[in-house]
Formats: structure tokens, sequence, C-alpha cells
């Protein structure tokens, strides 16, 4: 087979390869890019989509539940809900492969040549490809490493019969009667809610002292409350050691280093994830490595001159729309731009109910930064929106420096406050003072105006508390 040659090779078509393919075509570089499944990578695919789809499809049933078991303050009846998984998880799957063929499209439009296969390094500027038509050859001026991510397995609980991972959890035929859940960060806490409101009786398992250990008490407090209201348990400081003989149970250590059964019908483990860094040749390069991760400097180069890294496989935070970021930079970098990594932040969002978005410090981080900082926190149940929706719990909190008055951080708990990210993330990286924000004219009624209410009872001078 004769071999491609081409000025830029992009390994994994996931939201930061594909993102850095379509850059770099529009720029007019010939670019090839490489996937093994499907364009759109574990975002698109098995991760932040479908399991958005499928929270949303949650959401839905839960509050017709309501509205069926007499408990809506609205007025409003309806008969008993039934919940078809399967046609839930086809719906989810049509998104996705709507999502799927859109990125394609997108490639082709930038006039990408899409290699479908298996690339697997000989050297720095070579790769080999096992495609369905066989062993394809592509030699490039540079090479993009995006090839992601996957779920960590636990030794004591490897994948396969009931035990699972995210991606089989987004794909269940039918909703588990009992489900226990291996870890209580975002991705556990997530997909465990969402199953909790579809009728399963979920356990989380938390070796922390408290479920979602990267966020500070005051923004998991709603979360654990809500939790709580669907039933969910949840055991901190405790330890999965693994099925019972059986297989019909989790066997964990509690706290007081007591063994414990919780009697599952799926185990859904979620204690994070890895850089996927075998079965692609990585040992014929000389990378240097920050822990597992690929080291990378501002411009998202590697140690090996041409060959750039992004996305997951270069470490915190996974984040798709920080792997976007990065290729859009690296493919304006090959196509002779002066582009570097300088951002103020990355916004994180978790969707539990209720939603936690970040940007920023947090205060704790402003303070062990050396900031004399003030802070400035207003909750929904001031805001009206927020009471027209049944939704008053959680708040937005600015963290600021005392002497200037520089926004260093942003945090918000509450239904639908992922949609304050976009504002946040600005608002840090514009440089923005507190008098900015409580100067800026927000909509009325809207759940943004708790943004610029925080600013003001950082000032001094809150209206609506």
């Amino acid at each position: 087979m004769k071999e491609i040659v081409c000025k830029l090779l992009v390994i994994g078509a996931g939201p930061g390869g594909y993102i850095c393919a379509i850059r770099a075509g529009q720029l007019g570089v010939d670019t090839v890019i490489v996937e093994a499944v499907k364009a759109g990578g574990t975002c698109l695919n098995i991760g932040c989509i479908p399991s958005k789809a499928l929270i949303h499809a949650a959401e839905e049933f839960e509050k017709v539940r309501h509205m069926a078991g007499g408990e809506s303050p609205l007025g409003i009846s309806v008969e008993a809900p039934k919940l078809n998984l399967a046609a839930t998880v086809a719906w989810k799957d049509g998104i996705v492969g709507r999502l799927n063929s859109g990125v394609l499209g997108l490639l082709r439009k930038a006039k990408v040549k899409i290699v479908h296969g298996r690339a697997k390094f000989r050297d720095g500027k070579t790769v080999e490809v096992e495609t369905e038509t066989g062993m394809q050859v592509i030699r490039a001026e540079a090479v993009v490493i995006a090839t992601g991510s996957q779920p960590v397995e636990l030794p004591s609980l490897p994948f396969g019969g009931p035990v699972i991972s995210s991606t089989e959890a987004l794909s269940l035929p039918a909703v588990p009667q009992k489900l226990v859940v291996v870890g209580g960060g975002y991705i556990g806490l997530e997909l465990g809610t969402a199953f909790a409101k579809m009728g399963s009786a979920v356990t989380v398992v938390e070796a922390a002292r408290q479920i979602l250990p990267q966020y500070d008490a005051d923004l998991v407090r709603p979360v654990s409350k809500r939790l709580g209201e669907l039933g969910v348990r949840v055991l901190t400081e405790a330890k999965a050691k693994g099925l019972s003989g059986d297989g019909g149970a989790l066997v964990i250590e509690t706290v007081d280093g007591k063994e414990q059964s919780l009697p599952a019908d799926k185990v859904l483990v979620t204690v994070g994830r890895k850089p996927r860094t075998e079965g692609w040749g990585l040992d014929e390069l000389d990378l240097a490595r920050a822990g597992h991760f690929l080291l990378i400097d501002d411009q998202c180069r590697t140690s090996m001159r041409g060959v750039y890294a992004i996305g997951d496989i270069t470490g915190e935070p996974m984040l798709a729309h920080r792997a976007m970021a990065q290729g859009e930079m690296v493919a304006e970098i090959v196509a002779g731009k002066k582009r570097a990594w300088d951002k103020r932040c990355i916004p994180a969002v978790c969707f539990t109910d209720p939603e936690i978005v970040t940007a920023g410090l947090s205060p704790d981080e402003a303070r062990a930064q050396g900031h004399d900082i003030r802070i400035g926190q207003f909750p929904f149940s001031a805001n009206g929106r927020a009471m027209t929706m049944l939704a008053e719990d959680g708040f937005v909190r600015v963290v600021a420096r005392t002497d200037t008055n520089l926004v260093l951080g942003l945090q918000a708990v509450g239904a639908g406050v992922s949609e304050l990210s976009s504002a946040f993330a600005l608002a840090i990286e514009m440089g923005a003072r507190l008098e900015d924000i409580a100067a800026t004219v927000h909509a009325h009624p809207t759940r943004s105006e708790g943004l610029q209410e925080a600013a003001m009872k950082a000032l001094g001078h809150a209206l609506h508390i």
C-alpha cells in the first residue's frame, strides 16, 4: 500500500484531536487524522454527551413520578409513568450518532483525510495503521498525540459480569434493582443519581471522608441533601474489597474496620480515569513523563521535537473543553502562528443534582497562595427565578482580592448552574473586578442575577439579602 505523507498527523479523534484536525485543515495544513473506534472519542460516544442524555431522561422521569404521586405543588397530576430504559438508550444512541456524523462531516469539510484503524508508532514521524484493507503507513512532519483516557480498573473488582464501568452503565438494557457505586466522585454521583431517579436502590461507597472530595464542604452539602431525598445511601471512609463468593454482593470494609456485604445486581466502579498509553507504540518514542502522563510545555510540545500531546493523556484536568482548547492552539502553532497556553482558568462542571460549577480559585486555594481575600455569597433561596422553578437550594460565591477586588474564583451549586460556567470563565479571563460584575446589568428574573448579587455582597451592599 502506498504511504501517506502529510504535514500534520493527529492520533485520536476525540474532542482535542478532531478540533485540532479541523482547525489545521481550515488553515490549509495538509492533515490526516487516525481513529480506532468512532470520531468524537470518549466524550461524545461513551462519556459527556450520552451521560447527560441519561441524566436528563432520569430527571424527566422523576418529575413525572412525583406528579403521579400527588406531590407536585404546581397542581399537576398524571398517571403513574413507566420507564423503558432500552428506548431511552436508543434515543441517547441517536443523539450520539448524529453528533458522530457531524464530526466526520466537519473533518471532511476542512479537507482532513480520515483513516480508520489503530495507529502504532514506528518512530517519531511515522505510524502504521491497521485498517480493514490492510496496513497503512503514514509519515508526517508533526504529530499530535490525542489518545485520551480510560476507566481505572480495581484489581479486586475487574470489569466483567456484574462489575461495570461508566461505559456499560450508559447502555444497560434495564434499570438494576440494586446498584452499588464504588467511587463518590463526579462520574459516580452523576450516574448514581440518575439511576436512583429511575428507580434503582443506590449505595455509594467512597474511601474519602466526603463525597466529591475535590470540592469544599459548602458546595457538596446541597448535593448530599438531595442524595438523601432520593434515598441514596452514602458510605464514606469505606473501601471496596471485592465481590462476595456468589457474586451477588460487594464486600466492603467500613470506617471502623468491619466487613459488610452490600447486595448488588450491578457494581459500578468509578474511581478515576488513566491515560491511554498502551497499544500504540509509546515504547518506540523517548517521551518525558509527568507520572503516568506525557510531559508537555506551554505549547503542548513533548520532549521529542515535532511531537505534541493534548487532552487527557497530558494530565489534569481531564476535561473535553481543555482538550479542545489545546487542540486549536496546536493546530495554529503548526500553521506558523504564535500561540501559547496562558489560560487563567478552566471551568469545571459536576452534573449532579444540584449541579456544581467552579472556575478559578476556591477560598482555600486563594488563601494557600497568600492572597488576602473577600468572599461574597448569594443564596438561590433569595432568587425569584429559582423560586418559580421549585429549585432554591444552592448559592453563587465569588472570591476576590481584598486590595484590588480582582476576581480570583467563582463557584456555584444549584439547578442548572452549569450554564453560568461561561460567565464565570469570561470574568476571570478578562480580569474582572467586583465592581465590573456588580455594575453589569443582569437580566431579571434569571439565576444569573446571583452572580451580580454575590459581587455586591462582597462589596458590602447586597440588595436582596
